[in-house]
């Protein structure tokens, strides 16, 4: 049992100060690919450093957070949020893209965005949540 419990020797979990604190996850998972290393975010909702919910019943807000926890996650890993190379969003209502098309153009190269998948769920795992955004990203090595 205890060997299922070990991460591989080159990734590192990263749970960075500027965001909520991770209870029962990491917020990042990063690995050493020689030249890059990869950044595998878990899905981030609008939660403030403090852990309080940020745009109540307003998803644009909510994904302005989102984006602000993976911009903080990046960057505590020593990239940008040009290395973003994947978005995975999760929503209740697709209809509401647009909104986070707009929250998300605020972070990311508009000429050249992320790949992106975007998923309507049922449910998050709290109410009060609209969206839930997961990104992975690859930064180069110095």
């Amino acid at each position: 049992m205890a060997a299922a419990q070990q991460r591989p020797t080159p990734a590192k979990v990263l749970n960075p100060p500027g965001v909520a604190p991770a209870k029962g996850y990491s917020h990042a998972v990063s690995v050493d690919l020689g030249t890059a290393t990869m950044l595998i975010i878990s899905g981030q909702v609008a939660l403030d450093e403090q852990g309080r919910v940020v745009g109540a019943g307003n998803v644009g807000q909510q994904a302005d957070q989102a984006f602000r926890n993976i911009q903080r996650i990046v960057e505590a890993a020593g990239g940008t949020m040009q290395h973003v190379m994947k978005l995975n969003y999760f929503l209740l209502d697709a209809g509401q893209l647009p909104a986070v098309r707009t929250a998300r153009d605020r972070y990311v190269n508009t000429a050249a965005p992320p790949a992106s998948t975007a998923v309507q769920v049922s449910k998050l795992f709290r109410e009060e949540f609209l969206i839930e955004i997961e990104a992975t990203a690859i930064i180069p090595k110095p």
